[in-house]
């Protein structure tokens, strides 16, 4: 395991849904010799997607975490007296929207990511989502084209959508020979030379030919933007750039465009067909030249969580152990496994660490890398590395795992809320409790999944980021624990929130013989400033009108009372309260009449505040042939949608737009009655936004039974 930390690289392969990405994966793995027979998605034998419901829809559902060794560098094809063992932790990630906290959470642990288009399709809404997640993470990023064997690829094309829809400096590293059915090799434009994979040892091997005549002025063209784009990088190539751009050499060009690459100041364009295998293995050797080793990154910053200062770790092994969990999972064998990413330090088996979340020492019994859902047990883990562990007890996804003598605490995760909900009742008796214990065990896996009971109805409602997410989450509680359900219909998920000032004075009084109850508070209660999640609370008590230690108290109260709106009872997404007087009595005042005066204080205060209605609105995007564009925009316009543009794609309209959730269940199958089956949709949550009037009185009525 002791091994160069500079000849590590933590990746992702992330992109929309179908651009090919556990395609890609399983072509990596045999290449590098992980696998000795290439798995296909389309068969349903792909290593990566191994849960079966992955293998019956042909999409991945959770981010898969692998390990694997390639040489590099190489000459055709075969390593050279100067290559060194690459080590690879690989995580596939699933492309369909409803499962962003998949990619969310890997992107947080990687060091740098392959992000996969589509040579057909471009950039489609997805690959937007998770490029913005990558930029959330400062995730340093490549790009490869792949499916250049379509009808319909377009290597350049999708280049610039890169360029121009994901404002970002995509710079191509190689061009294609060929598309579509032609499409047989790649120009390396850094090397200067043209590369044929030979097809009857699946591409793992090569040819160097002539670069093919008809492309000398195209290669001539691109190379000099690529050297440009280099030297517009690196000062002291800029000069050698001006007096005489071929005297920049091949190491200078790939030193500047690693550390440009590191920094996102360009992201290299590969291409090729994973499915035909060509271009991945280029791909590999780009991984290697170009995105970021664990020591890129000098340090990771915390804070201590006793002195609230900030502390730093660096990816060696002589530095206190720190991890970042970032994905629960069950698994039938070895039980619950964390999966974390070790930033410094090490961590043997068998040996403690404290959990800064719920400030206990956790034992680590086990520790694992892992295949897919195979696991190889190892001794020990490192800096820079990423494992999961069994044996311990409480650990969700973003705690902090970390030596005890070294408390540290590193920036965690954040989730999105789910949007839809519907409600689920044991079939029988039998499955009340393996229900309880199936979603208990499913949620925590899960960040984006809650479990509540509808406080009226005494119903379980289960909610989640769209209908395919519940969906394949009531399949798995039916195969893995063996959970039979009844289901309701889907329910929005509303919130409320506040859009007034209001001023408020609450006493709670009660005698009953003996001590009393006595608080008195005076505040106001209104929106956030710029509509920020969360309470906001101000205390503006001056002297001891209200004692120091009853404010929690009254913050508290405010906080619990959040879960349940004025209006209807949804969640109220932020408010903001200030403190401003109020009185106790020295016998009869107590922390928890503070906290009954600040909730029922809510109730009242919060009907004056104006309270209204939050709808999920939802990012749609339709893709579908010109001809029923008119009938599709028109049905959108019926569902309240506002269309914010058009496109053109590959001989295809697209229609771009904004529509409330409510009005979107069943649209798949309305979309393809519309359009003969030929227009497809993708939607994705955006924002929430006040409900109109009749549609609030309706959501109103109906939560009030």
């Amino acid at each position: 395991m002791a091994r160069d930390l500079k000849y590590t690289r933590n990746i992702g392969i992330a992109a929309h849904i179908d651009a090919g990405k556990t395609t890609t994966t399983e072509r990596i793995l045999f290449y590098t010799g992980k696998v000795h027979k290439l798995g296909e998605t389309h068969q349903g034998s792909s290593q990566m997607d191994w849960m079966e419901q992955e293998a019956e829809r042909g999409i991945t559902i959770t981010s898969a975490a692998t390990t694997c060794k390639w040489v590099f560098p190489r000459s055709e094809g075969k390593p050279t007296p100067d290559s060194h063992e690459y080590h690879f932790n690989i995580i596939d990630t699933p492309g369909h929207v409803d499962f962003t906290v998949e990619v969310n959470r890997s992107l947080r642990v990687l060091d740098g990511l392959v992000f996969l288009f589509s040579a057909v399709d471009g950039v489609e809404p997805q690959s937007e989502t998770n490029w913005r997640l990558a930029d959330n993470y400062n995730v340093a990023r490549m790009g490869f084209v792949n499916k250049m064997d379509r009808q319909g690829a377009d290597f350049l094309m999708v280049v610039n959508q890169v360029k121009e829809m994901l404002g970002s400096n995509a710079v191509p590293i190689v061009l294609p020979i060929g598309a579509e059915e032609t499409f047989t090799g790649v120009v390396d434009l850094i090397k200067n030379r043209a590369i044929m994979w030979h097809d009857d040892t699946q591409g793992a091997t090569f040819d160097v030919i002539p670069i093919p005549e008809d492309m000398l002025d195209e290669v001539h063209m691109y190379r000099e933007k690529l050297v440009e784009a280099v030297a517009d990088y690196d000062d002291t190539l800029m000069e050698k750039f001006f007096e005489d751009p071929d005297s920049i050499s091949e190491d200078e060009i790939n030193a500047a465009l690693r550390k440009a690459t590191i920094d996102m100041s360009i992201i290299p364009m590969t291409c090729g067909s994973s499915f035909k295998n060509k271009g991945v293995q280029f791909m590999l050797d780009a991984v290697c030249k170009y995105l970021p080793s664990p020591m890129d990154k000098e340090a990771i910053y915390g804070t201590n969580p006793k002195t609230d200062e900030e502390v730093e770790r660096h990816p060696t092994v002589q530095d206190p152990f720190a991890a970042l969990a970032f994905k629960i999972a069950t698994d039938p064998f070895v039980g619950r496994l964390a999966f974390f990413r070790a930033y410094s330090g090490r961590l043997d088996a068998g040996s403690y660490v404290l959990n800064t979340r719920s400030g206990n020492k956790e034992r680590i019994s086990r520790i694992y890398q892992m295949h897919a859902n195979k696991q190889n047990p190892v001794e020990y883990i490192e800096a820079g590395d990423i494992g999961a562990a069994v044996g311990f007890k409480d650990i969700k996804t973003g705690d902090t795992l970390c030596d005890e003598k070294f408390p540290i605490v590193l920036e965690s995760m954040v989730f999105p809320d789910p949007v839809i909900g519907i409600a689920v009742e044991p079939k029988t008796k039998a499955d009340q409790d393996k229900m309880g214990n199936a979603l208990a065990k499913l949620s925590e896996e899960d960040p984006t999944f809650q479990v509540k009971t509808d406080e009226a109805s005494g119903q379980t409602i289960i909610s989640g980021m769209g209908e395919l997410h519940l969906d394949i989450l009531i399949d798995r509680m039916r195969r893995e624990f063996k959970v039979e359900v009844n289901q309701g219909e889907p329910q929005v998920e509303y919130k409320e929130n506040l859009t007034q000032v209001a001023a408020h004075r609450e006493v709670y009084k009660k005698q009953s013989g003996g001590r009393g109850k006595f608080a008195d508070i005076q505040f106001e209660l209104g929106p956030t400033d710029d509509g920020k999640a969360g309470l906001v609370f101000v205390n503006e008590i001056k002297g001891g009108n209200i004692p120091r230690e009853f404010i929690p108290s009254v913050e508290k109260g405010f906080k619990e009372s959040m879960k349940n709106g004025p209006l209807a009872g949804f969640e109220v997404e932020g408010i903001k309260v200030t403190l401003k007087d109020g009185s106790f009595h020295a016998v009869d005042s107590d922390a928890l009449s503070f906290e009954l005066a600040a909730k029922m204080g809510f109730r009242e205060a919060g009907k004056k505040a104006k309270p209204v209605i939050m709808e999920p609105i939802m990012k749609l995007e339709v893709v579908t042939p010109e001809e029923y564009m008119g009938d599709i925009v028109g049905d959108l316009n019926r569902r309240r949608g506002t269309v914010n543009g058009m496109d053109d794609r590959n001989n295809a309209k697209v229609i771009k737009g904004f529509v409330p959730l409510s009005e979107m269940f069943g649209y798949v199958t309305s979309l393809r009655t519309l359009s003969s089956g030929r227009a497809t949709s993708s939607m994705e949550f955006e924002k929430y936004e006040a409900a109109p009037q009749s549609v609030a009185e309706k959501v109103i009525e109906k939560a009030r039974g």
